[in-house]
């Protein structure tokens, strides 16, 4: 995506109790969302977690490609002929 050219940067942190993918629109600003790992609630929730740029939880599962579903959908665009 960055590559692509719709994020301009990217973090990634590893803490003990979560992993956390961070995406950039521009540096200086907050992200605009992070996918978050959190293995204790693999057996309540899901393991993962789409989380807006405020804070707002998006989507929570138990596979990636369903929790990046709704990034995937914001991304394709209809192609005319």
């Amino acid at each position: 995506m960055v590559a692509a050219g719709h994020w301009r940067d990217y973090a990634i942190h590893i803490g003990p109790d979560v992993a956390v993918f961070a995406a950039y629109r521009r540096t200086s600003e907050r992200p605009e969302v992070r996918i978050e790992k959190h293995p204790a609630l693999r057996l309540k929730q899901g393991a993962f977690a789409l989380v807006s740029e405020h804070g707002l939880v998006l989507k929570r599962g138990q596979e990636l490609h369903g929790v990046l579903a709704p990034i995937e959908r914001r991304l394709m665009r209809l192609v005319g002929e």
